[in-house]
């Protein structure tokens, strides 16, 4: 196994980095363009739709978490078979799943916006984007696991120009179908169908070696392995019910966000959008975590492990430093770049210390789940997520009631340092796994 060094890590990161940069930014845009017809409905209508489909979809972020543990361990121990046939396995969950919740599609939505109980004005816009924009579900969630695939082979170049792609065309018709075709909330979503599928297929394209270094891919023999689909259903199923746990979080924190009022809501959406900043800057290096600590415990060399984690914990904190210290110089600008309603603006600065607290508070647990997923450790993940929405829960019981939406906020960073000890305390397991 080479060496792993800050070159390589930084090879492996900065490319997510840029990427993934642009997926707060389509955030940023989609709330942007709505904001500009200076109204708090559209821009809540988006927050809820796109919180809605974010938390179906992220059911299925399994496909993308296991699957970088399980590729990067195939290739420690340099199985090119598995390697092929693990892209087949997720082609197939992803563009299935996405065709179930086409068809499933009302009685969600009906759900969903039962339970957010936002204002008419807003639940009639949100159901018209949630009706448009789920029908790339096939798309995102095989791209879940397209992305996962390439990731766990340092194919970070390949994982940027798919995000890149996808997000830029996104960007794009943004701006064209709402600003300047008139189509408001509709247009947003039919940007996103588009861009989508176009994603999906530029994924593809870049799994392209899959289909040439081994027929594994198409034997189905290979392809649907009782004792290996057992072993990707276990992990999958623990990191499903983590992902479920953690969605219900943020879920509940947009829904109970609304309750607090259009403009709670809104400023919230803006404040959040903000926050993604740092997540998927974080996410360049979680994810370098994970290709690493697979291919070590692949390896077998506890060494690797050891230096894989310190040199990738060390460049996240670098990130969320400088995007603390960002949001405390910037934030109020960037508040007012994303909507022209002043009424929103003034609200969304009232929270804005919260927003600038929340990336240290939360480093440790973007990257611990970064170290968990590549050593495919999903059962202490499942079981300290299970521990720290509790811990969320409660804090939301005492909290919410008599402080509102700062109680909201309180309770969601109290969520982040749950996580982080609660897995810290948990990581000694995964280097007892390794003998040398």
């Amino acid at each position: 196994m080479t060496q792993i060094t800050h070159r390589r890590v930084l090879g492996v990161a900065l490319p997510i980095v840029l990427s993934n940069a642009t997926v707060p930014l389509l955030g940023i845009v989609d709330t942007a363009v709505v904001g500009q017809l200076g109204a708090a409905g559209p821009v809540g209508a988006v927050a809820i739709g796109a919180v809605v489909l974010a938390s179906l979809y992220w059911l299925f972020g399994f496909l993308r978490m296991g699957t970088v543990g399980l590729v990067s361990q195939a290739l420690g121990r340099n199985d090119i078979a598995e390697i092929s046939a693990l892209l087949t396995r997720c082609l197939m969950i992803g563009l299935g799943a996405g065709t179930v919740f086409i068809l499933l599609q009302k009685p969600l939505f009906a759900a969903a916006l039962a339970l957010a109980a936002p204002s008419l004005e807003v639940e009639g816009l949100a159901r018209e984007y949630l009706q448009i924009r789920i029908w790339s579900a096939p798309a995102m969630i095989a791209l879940y696991g397209i992305s996962g695939w390439l990731i766990a082979q340092e194919r970070s170049r390949a994982f940027m120009m798919v995000q890149i792609w996808t997000n830029g065309v996104n960007i794009l018709l943004d701006v064209w179908f709402v600003l300047g075709l008139g189509w408001g909330v509709g247009g947003v979503a039919f940007a996103s169908v588009i861009a989508e599928w176009s994603g999906f297929a530029v994924g593809l394209w870049f799994c392209k070696v899959a289909f040439v270094q081994s027929t594994a891919w198409r034997d189905w023999a290979v392809v649907l392995s009782p004792a290996r689909l057992k072993h990707m259903a276990g992990v999958n199923t623990d990191i499903l019910i983590r992902s479920l746990l953690l969605q219900a979080v943020f879920t509940s924190f947009t829904f109970l966000g609304a309750r607090e009022g259009d403009l709670a809501l809104a400023a919230n959406q803006v404040l959040l959008q903000l926050l993604m900043l740092t997540v998927y800057g974080m996410d360049g290096f979680a994810f370098a975590a994970e290709t690493l600590v697979g291919q070590s415990i692949g390896a077998g060399r506890r060494d690797q492990l050891r230096r894989g984690v310190r040199i990738t914990s060390f460049w996240g904190a670098v990130v969320v430093i400088v995007m603390s210290i960002f949001f405390a110089l910037f934030g109020r600008g960037l508040i007012d770049l994303m909507t022209t309603a002043n009424d929103v603006r003034e609200t969304a600065r009232l929270y804005l210390p919260y927003l600038i607290l929340a990336p240290l508070l939360g480093w440790a647990s973007w990257m611990l789940d970064g170290i968990f997923i590549g050593a495919t450790a999903t059962r202490d993940m499942r079981d300290m997520m299970v521990i720290s929405s509790l811990i969320y829960l409660v804090a939301v019981l005492v909290t919410f009631p008599t402080l509102g939406n700062h109680g909201l906020w309180s309770a969601l960073l109290i969520s982040f340092i749950a996580r982080g000890i609660t897995l810290w305390r948990r990581y000694p397991t995964i280097e007892a796994r390794i003998n040398t």
